[in-house]
């Protein structure tokens, strides 16, 4: 990374937290959004043999790295893979690619009976998987006496939802943590869910947070406020039509017991947007699978819900701002009020959005610190 970098790269025991170095990362970028991990990708550069012992305390898949700016914490995450280089002149590097703390959710399976057959806000099912997979010891293996079992430090709020579901998945069928933890939020009238990190305002701390959003995220009690001419470089707002739909239907498990005869899975009822074939829109036909689903009421909600996520044309605007000391780093969920005033929008723009996802660029020689913002509507 550049001096002139206003960004600071922290790479931590993944476990522990405790700090193992902080240390130089070049043609950096990183992303973070709702409803997926983000990203970070970088270059370590290896000048000498003292760096080089520094950079070995980096190891994939159990190291953390955060990026700071201005003593606030911009994105943290797990380095998964890192990549050792010696070009043709002998220039050493170590390439790292790292996803975002909800990225470990999709590195752990349900290898327990977890059952809700009471009754329960969703939301608490939710913290409950989160704490399952969090545990990092092997049942199997006893803990010395006094050991407290090891987990990744995720702290957890008391959110609450109005909705209360049932759900169960069995030891054996190897389900992955986050296919169960979307496939509970995806449901009609789900949530959102997200891994916050931060520094505690008391002592200073990094802190990761499970952050869970009925039936949306929303973070901060203003709106941002970003204009054209002004603080937005560019603004994209793409309709696509490829995917999006005025009819829905989700496929579940196969439930034929029978060998001798075809063996068909399980399947939702057809929704339907009614209102967009009203005002003259063909049918468009929407279809997912769930696998591991063996119910239709499930289905009819997955269904139910894609079809609201997804009618018609889907849009997802964005913008590319300069960031500046007015831009916090807790982005993800704030409402934005774009202005924008040119040709097209002649009479003048004046829309709320959510910011769903980031992408940032730092600056690297010469080249400004921006953030691309991901958009939907408010």
């Amino acid at each position: 990374m550049a001096l002139e970098t206003p960004y600071r790269a922290i790479f931590c025991d993944l476990i522990t937290d405790q700090t193992l170095d902080i240390l130089p990362l070049r043609d950096v970028s990183f992303d973070d959004y709702i409803g997926k991990a983000g990203s970070l990708s970088g270059t370590i550069p290896i000048p000498n043999k003292d760096i080089a012992d520094r950079v070995k305390k980096v190891q994939e898949g159990r190291t953390a790295v955060y990026l700071e700016r201005g003593g606030d914490l911009w994105w943290g995450g797990i380095v998964w893979t890192a990549t050792l280089q010696s070009s043709g002149r002998g220039v050493l590097t170590l390439g790292v690619q790292a996803a975002t703390f909800d990225s470990y959710a999709s590195r752990r399976r349900i290898r327990t009976d977890i059952s809700f057959t009471t009754p329960t806000d969703q939301l608490e099912i939710a913290r409950r998987l989160w704490k399952e997979l969090d545990v990092q010891d092997d049942p199997t293996v006893p803990l010395p006496e006094g050991k407290q079992p090891r987990r990744l430090g995720i702290t957890y709020g008391t959110e609450e939802s109005e909705v209360l579901r049932t759900a169960s998945w069995r030891n054996g069928d190897e389900t992955v943590y986050l296919e169960a933890l979307d496939q509970l939020a995806s449901l009609q009238n789900g949530f959102e869910h997200q891994i916050l990190v931060y520094r505690d305002p008391a002592d200073g701390k990094r802190v990761r947070q499970l952050r869970l959003g009925w039936p949306k995220i929303v973070n901060g009690a203003t709106d941002l406020l970003f204009d054209r001419p002004g603080v937005i470089l560019s603004y994209s707002f793409p309709y696509d039509a490829t995917r999006g739909g005025t009819t829905a239907m989700a496929r579940g498990a196969s439930t034929n017991s029978n060998a001798g005869t075809e063996s068909r899975p399980i399947h939702s009822t057809q929704q339907v947007a009614s209102d967009l074939l009203a005002d003259g829109w063909p049918l468009i036909d929407l279809s997912s699978d769930h696998n591991e689903v063996t119910d239709t009421l499930t289905l009819d909600s997955l269904a139910k819900r894609e079809l609201a996520e997804a009618q018609g044309a889907v849009v997802i605007p964005s913008i590319s701002i300069h960031l500046g000391g007015v831009v916090p780093p807790a982005l993800i969920g704030r409402i934005a009020r774009i202005r924008i005033t040119d040709e097209w929008y002649s009479q003048g723009l004046d829309a709320r959005y959510r910011i769903i996802g980031v992408k940032v660029t730092p600056p690297e020689r010469g080249r400004p610190d921006t953030a691309e913002l991901y958009l939907e509507e408010a």
